[in-house]
């Protein structure tokens, strides 16, 4: 149930909703970028509150290790919140993406217009942990989406046969999610570990 081997079948066969999350996705950055006029000062205030977060982590006896629980729990639970909270229709996914892409795509944005280099923005501040947590949401969104879809149609299809497929293939997928929720603690294990050494130790640099 958990080998690797099924959790990348459950991908190929949820591929779709991977793309439709991955586009999403970009559409966020893209609206972070041209919107950060008009949301600037929300979006600001965002990331004003992680700044927050991170400067009462800055104080622990060990920071490295206060990043890692952090990161790693604050992505978890979002993560699988967004697989199963895709049961309303998939409406939250949706928001999820779009609020998360828009966040990077001001942050590049707004950093570029303070002179920040964005190359090396990305290069020490993203990239290192995000190769791997970007994916690891984007496949949790996927999943949540795919759950919003099935309840749609759920509830507009009448006809008995398509229902009692759609109620079969609706508990092939709750198991699956179960499997996609080990892998993506998985990832996401790996990612927080990388943001809170390297990243950490290349930001600061």
């Amino acid at each position: 149930m958990f080998s690797i081997r099924t959790f990348w079948n459950d991908l190929r066969i949820n591929k779709t909703m991977l793309l439709v999350s991955l586009v999403l996705f970009v559409i966020g950055i893209i609206a972070g970028i041209w919107l950060a006029a008009p949301l600037g000062q929300y979006l600001e205030s965002q990331l004003e509150q992680l700044r927050g977060v991170t400067e009462k982590l800055q104080q622990s006896n060990n920071v490295e290790l206060s990043y890692f629980i952090f990161i790693f729990f604050n992505n978890v639970i979002k993560s699988i919140l967004i697989i199963y909270l895709g049961v309303f229709l998939g409406i939250i996914p949706v928001i999820f993406l779009v609020m998360n892409g828009m966040m990077i795509g001001f942050l590049v944005y707004s950093r570029s217009m303070e002179g920040v280099d964005v190359f090396t923005l990305v290069v020490k501040g993203l990239l290192p942990h995000g190769i791997i947590e970007i994916p690891a949401i984007l496949i949790a969104a996927a999943y949540g989406l795919k759950f919003g879809k099935l309840m749609l149609d759920s509830i507009t299809t009448w006809d008995s046969a398509a229902r009692y497929r759609l109620k079969t293939e609706r508990r092939q997928f709750i198991r699956s999610t179960i499997t996609a929720s080990f892998w993506i603690v998985i990832m996401l294990i790996v990612a927080a570990g990388i943001e809170s050494t390297i990243t950490y130790w290349l930001v600061r640099s």
